[in-house]
């Protein structure tokens, strides 16, 4: 099964409809919420080389990027490259 991460916070629209496609698709994901815990936000901010917006989205490490990233990565395939992958 792939390893799943989303760095999300509360108030985030795209958070919560990236966790939606996630979920209707059958996938756990590991949610890392980066307005709890601002150790988070650094490690997110690294991870992803500046990226500052929410969800990041990383499936088995390597960076899928944001909702817009997932959806485009869903429409042409990749993604389910990606989900096997792991």
């Amino acid at each position: 099964m792939a390893k799943i991460e989303i760095y999300t916070s509360a108030t985030c629209p795209y958070c919560d409809a990236a966790k939606s496609l996630l979920k209707l698709k059958g996938l756990n994901w590991k949610e890392i919420r980066i307005d709890e815990d601002k150790s988070q936000h650094e490690a997110m901010l690294t991870r992803t080389h500046g990226r500052r917006t929410v969800p990041q989205i990383f499936i088995n490490d390597q960076l899928i990027g944001g909702y817009d990233d997932l959806m485009a990565a869903d429409r042409d395939g990749k993604l389910a490259e990606h989900l096997e992958q792991a």
